[in-house]
Protein backbone atom coordinates (compact mmCIF):
# COMPACT_ATOMS: atom_id res chain seq x y z
CA UNK A 1 0.00 0.00 0.00
CA UNK A 2 1.39 3.35 -1.24
CA UNK A 3 1.53 6.39 1.15
CA UNK A 4 2.35 10.17 1.06
CA UNK A 5 6.09 11.76 1.84
CA UNK A 6 6.33 12.07 5.75
CA UNK A 7 10.25 11.67 6.08
CA UNK A 8 10.92 15.12 6.39
CA UNK A 9 8.28 16.19 8.24
CA UNK A 10 9.69 13.47 10.62
CA UNK A 11 13.55 14.57 10.55
CA UNK A 12 12.27 17.84 11.62
CA UNK A 13 9.98 16.91 14.44
CA UNK A 14 12.82 14.76 15.55
CA UNK A 15 15.03 17.94 15.05
CA UNK A 16 13.34 20.04 16.89
CA UNK A 17 12.68 17.02 20.11
CA UNK A 18 16.59 16.45 20.49
CA UNK A 19 16.74 20.38 20.77
CA UNK A 20 14.12 20.61 23.96
CA UNK A 21 15.75 17.59 25.48
CA UNK A 22 14.87 18.95 29.06
CA UNK A 23 11.46 19.36 28.04
CA UNK A 24 11.12 15.92 26.41
CA UNK A 25 12.16 14.89 29.67
CA UNK A 26 9.59 17.08 31.93
CA UNK A 27 6.67 15.19 29.49
CA UNK A 28 7.93 11.83 29.93
CA UNK A 29 8.07 12.32 34.07
CA UNK A 30 4.23 12.98 33.56
CA UNK A 31 3.31 10.32 31.53
CA UNK A 32 5.12 7.99 34.30
CA UNK A 33 3.85 10.20 36.78
CA UNK A 34 -0.06 9.37 34.85
CA UNK A 35 0.48 5.68 33.95
CA UNK A 36 2.00 4.68 37.42
CA UNK A 37 -1.12 5.97 39.44
CA UNK A 38 -3.70 4.43 36.91
CA UNK A 39 -2.19 1.24 36.26
CA UNK A 40 0.27 0.73 39.11
CA UNK A 41 3.80 0.81 39.87
CA UNK A 42 4.53 -2.72 38.51
CA UNK A 43 5.81 -2.20 34.74
CA UNK A 44 4.97 -5.88 33.92
CA UNK A 45 1.66 -5.92 34.75
CA UNK A 46 1.03 -1.85 33.24
CA UNK A 47 1.70 -1.79 29.26
CA UNK A 48 1.10 2.47 29.77
CA UNK A 49 3.84 2.82 32.06
CA UNK A 50 5.85 0.36 30.13
CA UNK A 51 5.71 2.40 26.80
CA UNK A 52 6.69 5.42 29.07
CA UNK A 53 9.74 3.66 30.40
CA UNK A 54 10.81 3.12 27.29
CA UNK A 55 10.67 6.71 25.73
CA UNK A 56 12.64 7.35 29.10
CA UNK A 57 15.06 5.11 28.44
CA UNK A 58 15.44 6.24 24.74
CA UNK A 59 15.76 9.87 25.77
CA UNK A 60 18.78 9.00 28.17
CA UNK A 61 17.11 9.50 31.28
CA UNK A 62 18.87 7.51 34.74
CA UNK A 63 17.32 4.69 35.64
CA UNK A 64 17.35 6.32 38.95
CA UNK A 65 15.19 9.19 38.03
CA UNK A 66 12.57 6.70 36.45
CA UNK A 67 12.33 4.73 39.81
CA UNK A 68 11.88 8.00 41.84
CA UNK A 69 8.99 9.38 39.51
CA UNK A 70 7.33 5.44 39.15
CA UNK A 71 7.54 5.77 43.62
CA UNK A 72 6.14 8.99 43.71
CA UNK A 73 3.19 8.60 41.36
CA UNK A 74 2.09 5.51 42.95
CA UNK A 75 1.92 7.50 46.65
CA UNK A 76 5.66 6.34 48.04
CA UNK A 77 6.35 9.93 47.75
CA UNK A 78 4.49 13.14 47.74
CA UNK A 79 3.35 15.04 44.38
CA UNK A 80 1.25 16.99 42.20
CA UNK A 81 -2.10 15.44 40.74
CA UNK A 82 -2.27 15.49 37.03
CA UNK A 83 -5.54 15.81 34.62
CA UNK A 84 -5.32 14.52 31.17
CA UNK A 85 -7.22 17.01 28.76
CA UNK A 86 -7.84 16.58 24.93
CA UNK A 87 -8.21 19.49 23.12
CA UNK A 88 -9.19 19.42 19.65
CA UNK A 89 -8.83 22.36 16.93
CA UNK A 90 -7.99 23.47 13.11
CA UNK A 91 -4.68 25.11 11.83
CA UNK A 92 -3.67 26.80 8.92
CA UNK A 93 -5.87 25.72 5.77
CA UNK A 94 -8.63 23.76 8.18
CA UNK A 95 -5.53 21.58 8.71
CA UNK A 96 -6.97 19.44 12.04
CA UNK A 97 -5.43 19.10 15.24
CA UNK A 98 -5.34 16.88 18.19
CA UNK A 99 -3.57 18.62 21.68
CA UNK A 100 -3.14 16.28 24.26
CA UNK A 101 -2.26 17.80 27.83
CA UNK A 102 -1.85 17.06 31.65
CA UNK A 103 -1.68 19.63 33.45
CA UNK A 104 -2.55 20.60 37.25
CA UNK A 105 -4.52 23.90 36.54
CA UNK A 106 -7.47 23.39 33.35
CA UNK A 107 -8.35 26.52 33.20
CA UNK A 108 -4.81 27.84 32.51
CA UNK A 109 -4.23 25.44 29.84
CA UNK A 110 -7.45 25.94 27.64
CA UNK A 111 -6.42 29.62 28.05
CA UNK A 112 -3.27 29.24 26.66
CA UNK A 113 -3.83 26.49 23.80
CA UNK A 114 -6.75 28.91 22.62
CA UNK A 115 -4.36 31.41 22.75
CA UNK A 116 -1.37 29.79 21.12
CA UNK A 117 -4.42 28.49 18.83
CA UNK A 118 -6.09 32.24 17.77
CA UNK A 119 -2.78 33.89 17.74
CA UNK A 120 -1.27 31.83 14.58
CA UNK A 121 -4.11 31.42 12.13
CA UNK A 122 -5.92 28.53 14.06
CA UNK A 123 -8.63 28.18 16.33
CA UNK A 124 -10.17 26.33 19.13
CA UNK A 125 -12.83 23.50 18.11
CA UNK A 126 -15.28 21.58 20.24
CA UNK A 127 -15.10 18.06 21.55
CA UNK A 128 -15.18 15.39 18.34
CA UNK A 129 -15.01 18.06 15.98
CA UNK A 130 -11.57 16.69 14.22
CA UNK A 131 -11.12 13.70 15.90
CA UNK A 132 -12.84 11.45 13.71
CA UNK A 133 -10.20 11.71 11.45
CA UNK A 134 -7.46 10.40 13.45
CA UNK A 135 -7.26 6.35 13.96
CA UNK A 136 -5.88 5.87 17.48
CA UNK A 137 -2.79 2.83 16.44
CA UNK A 138 0.99 2.16 17.14
CA UNK A 139 3.25 3.56 14.31
CA UNK A 140 6.39 2.12 13.75
CA UNK A 141 8.76 4.13 10.87
CA UNK A 142 11.76 2.96 9.62
CA UNK A 143 14.13 5.06 7.17
CA UNK A 144 13.87 5.18 3.51
CA UNK A 145 16.47 1.95 2.59
CA UNK A 146 15.17 -0.65 4.80
CA UNK A 147 13.91 -3.78 3.61
CA UNK A 148 10.34 -3.18 2.64
CA UNK A 149 10.30 -7.47 2.46
CA UNK A 150 11.97 -8.06 5.46
CA UNK A 151 9.81 -5.39 7.47
CA UNK A 152 6.33 -6.34 5.52
CA UNK A 153 7.41 -10.35 6.93
CA UNK A 154 8.38 -9.97 10.44
CA UNK A 155 5.59 -6.97 11.02
CA UNK A 156 2.50 -8.72 9.51
CA UNK A 157 3.93 -12.29 10.82
CA UNK A 158 3.93 -10.30 14.89
CA UNK A 159 -0.25 -9.43 14.11
CA UNK A 160 0.75 -5.74 12.60
CA UNK A 161 -2.35 -4.20 11.09
CA UNK A 162 -0.53 -2.83 7.02
CA UNK A 163 2.96 -1.82 6.65
CA UNK A 164 2.83 1.19 3.82
CA UNK A 165 5.56 2.30 2.17
CA UNK A 166 5.48 6.17 1.81
CA UNK A 167 6.52 7.56 -1.74
CA UNK A 168 9.69 8.67 -0.16
CA UNK A 169 10.82 4.94 0.59
CA UNK A 170 10.17 5.02 4.53
CA UNK A 171 8.01 2.36 5.56
CA UNK A 172 5.50 2.10 8.26
CA UNK A 173 3.51 -0.42 10.48
CA UNK A 174 0.59 0.06 11.89
CA UNK A 175 -0.76 -1.91 14.16
CA UNK A 176 -3.76 -1.98 17.31
CA UNK A 177 -2.69 -0.18 20.36
CA UNK A 178 -2.72 -3.79 22.17
CA UNK A 179 -0.71 -4.84 19.58
CA UNK A 180 2.08 -2.22 19.55
CA UNK A 181 4.69 -3.95 21.98
CA UNK A 182 4.75 -7.39 20.58
CA UNK A 183 5.25 -6.32 16.75
CA UNK A 184 8.17 -3.47 18.25
CA UNK A 185 9.61 -6.30 20.01
CA UNK A 186 9.35 -8.87 16.86
CA UNK A 187 10.95 -6.17 14.61
CA UNK A 188 13.58 -5.35 17.10
CA UNK A 189 14.49 -9.25 17.38
CA UNK A 190 14.92 -9.08 13.53
CA UNK A 191 17.50 -6.22 13.45
CA UNK A 192 14.80 -3.73 12.28
CA UNK A 193 14.98 -0.70 14.70
CA UNK A 194 12.64 2.36 13.98
CA UNK A 195 13.50 5.69 13.85
CA UNK A 196 9.77 6.54 15.33
CA UNK A 197 7.93 3.84 17.41
CA UNK A 198 5.19 5.28 19.26
CA UNK A 199 1.19 4.56 20.04
CA UNK A 200 -0.36 7.73 18.50
CA UNK A 201 -3.20 9.75 16.76
CA UNK A 202 -2.31 8.61 12.78
CA UNK A 203 -4.08 10.90 10.91
CA UNK A 204 -6.76 9.07 8.21
CA UNK A 205 -5.72 11.37 5.32
CA UNK A 206 -3.54 14.47 5.19
CA UNK A 207 -3.77 17.97 3.90
CA UNK A 208 -0.60 19.30 1.61
CA UNK A 209 0.42 22.90 3.07
CA UNK A 210 3.05 24.41 0.72
CA UNK A 211 5.00 28.19 1.37
CA UNK A 212 4.26 30.53 3.64
CA UNK A 213 1.09 28.48 4.68
CA UNK A 214 3.51 25.68 5.28
CA UNK A 215 5.89 27.96 7.59
CA UNK A 216 2.93 29.54 9.03
CA UNK A 217 1.56 26.04 10.65
CA UNK A 218 4.78 25.11 11.54
CA UNK A 219 4.94 27.77 14.17
CA UNK A 220 1.53 26.98 15.52
CA UNK A 221 2.97 24.13 16.16
CA UNK A 222 5.95 24.46 16.79
CA UNK A 223 4.06 26.99 19.34
CA UNK A 224 1.84 24.37 20.52
CA UNK A 225 4.86 21.50 21.60
CA UNK A 226 6.36 24.39 23.34
CA UNK A 227 3.59 24.84 25.42
CA UNK A 228 4.38 23.64 29.48
CA UNK A 229 1.52 21.08 30.01
CA UNK A 230 1.53 20.01 25.90
CA UNK A 231 2.26 16.34 26.06
CA UNK A 232 1.69 15.75 22.18
CA UNK A 233 0.33 17.39 19.20
CA UNK A 234 -1.22 15.49 16.48
CA UNK A 235 -2.22 16.69 12.99
CA UNK A 236 -2.62 15.67 9.68
CA UNK A 237 -0.62 18.46 7.65
CA UNK A 238 1.75 17.46 5.51
CA UNK A 239 4.06 20.27 5.48
CA UNK A 240 6.23 21.23 2.98
CA UNK A 241 8.96 23.67 4.07
CA UNK A 242 11.23 23.54 0.99
CA UNK A 243 13.74 22.42 3.05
Amino acid sequence: MAGHSKWANIQHRKGRQDEKRGKIWTRIIREITVAARQGGPDAAANPRLRLAIDKAKAANMPADRIKYNIDKASGNLEGISYEEIRYEGYGIGGAAIIVDTMTDNKVRTVAEVRHILSKNGGNLGTEGSVAFQFKHCGQLIFAPGTSEDQVMEAALEAGAQDVITDDDGAIEVITTPADFEAVKTALEAAGLIPEVAEVTMRAENTIAISGEDAAKMQKLLDALEDQDDVQNVYHNAELDLGE
